[in-house]
């Protein structure tokens, strides 16, 4: 492994290329910093962005965060993924105005027990907020010290992240963290890309022990491509006599955990829309009468593909419906401002841009 430090050219690299310009490297603010860093975890800057500035503007600090309605919350992150984001993003505010005078905690070890926030995380805004030297390790500063230090092992493996957690420190100069994290966040996220980087324009190239060696398209070592797993679903489209559709928000936990998303239940392959028709109206206390069906779809999460049917019904009428709070009738234009699942918001938008279903 190379022993030359990076720390002296990427800062003189950063100083002329560098993402300067972000709105999140204008300010020192922890508030501004903390939601960045949360937004920008397994999300590209051209995403966060419009989300970003949306969500500063409406909730400019941790004390109108923490006194926000989850609904709203939910609503704002929409279209970004990975709500537990969210959901803890909300839960760390309040948690910080509540025992934390709303101040984001200046001890490491105080930051890392906040909901969402991990290490990397924690270091990142305490450099930037603080100025205290921390190290980060994200996906872009793996690739970084990967390749440079040519570290031929298993980055996810427990000894893999102590080695690369001890190269990242011992990178990190004195002084400087705030600069150097940024520096090699920028350089992992343009130059040194996962595919095709531009070794030609690096200022690392001449110390990069993956360049001499020939093995930058081997390094990082990536993990064996697993086949993922098919889960199947039907998504109900049940509307009423005033072309109102049902909304349903889930439980606090899981993928879609507090969001609205229309009906679903799980799909056996031997099952059909009638069936599929009497479970819904068990579980809403609803009397349904099946229209039709839309296309076969498909949903990816991070471990797994959804292949949902949505399933077209007419309310014919409550039986007792149930849970009500957690139902909703709305137009599908205009349904509200609350957290809408992905596949729950295209089909409101395919609705509301055709005027279908319109089954009475």
């Amino acid at each position: 492994m190379s022993a030359e430090p990076i720390a002296p050219a990427l800062l003189a690299w950063y100083r002329e290329n560098g993402r300067l310009d972000l709105p999140w490297r204008q300010t020192r603010d922890p508030y501004a910093l903390w939601l960045a860093e949360i937004m920008l975890q397994q999300t590209q800057v051209k995403t966060v962005l419009p989300y970003y500035q949306r969500f500063l503007q409406r909730f400019p600090d941790f004390e109108r965060l923490a006194a926000a309605d989850i609904d709203e919350v939910l609503h704002l992150w929409t279209g970004l993924g990975y709500y537990a984001r969210a959901r803890n993003l909300h839960a760390c505010a309040k948690v910080i105005v509540t025992e934390h005078g709303g101040r984001f905690p200046a001890d490491p070890a105080v930051a890392m027990s906040l909901p969402g926030i991990g290490r990397s995380t924690a270091h990142a805004i305490l450099a930037s907020a603080y100025d205290q030297d921390w190290a980060i390790l994200d996906g872009n500063v793996k690739r970084v010290l990967s390749r440079y230090h040519a570290f031929a092992g298993d980055p996810a493996s427990s000894e893999g992240q102590r080695l690369l957690w001890s190269l990242a420190e011992a990178e990190t100069p004195v002084n400087a963290a705030h600069d150097y994290n940024q520096a090699i966040q920028d350089l992992g996220a343009t130059l040194c890309s996962r595919s095709k980087p531009s070794c030609a324009l690096c200022p690392l190239q001449p110390g990069c022990q993956a360049y001499l060696q020939g093995l930058t398209a081997q390094l990082p070592r990536r993990p064996e491509r697993r086949q993922m797993p098919v889960r199947l679903a039907w998504l109900s489209i049940i509307e009423d006599g005033q072309h109102r559709v049902l909304l349903q928000r889930q439980g606090p936990a899981g993928l879609w955990g507090g969001l609205w998303t229309l009906p679903q239940r799980a799909r056996d392959e031997l099952e059909g829309p009638s069936e599929a028709a009497q479970g819904f109206a068990a579980d809403l206390g609803l009397h349904l009468q099946v229209a039709g069906a839309l296309p076969a779809a498909r949903h990816t999460f991070t471990h797994f593909h959804l292949d949902y049917i949505p399933l077209l019904m007419r309310s014919m009428g409550t039986k007792g419906i149930r849970d009500a709070k957690d139902l909703a009738w709305v137009s599908p234009a205009d349904p509200g401002r609350r957290g809408l699942a992905r596949p729950t918001e295209r089909i409101l938008h395919q609705l509301a841009g055709t005027g279908q279903p319109k089954l009475w």
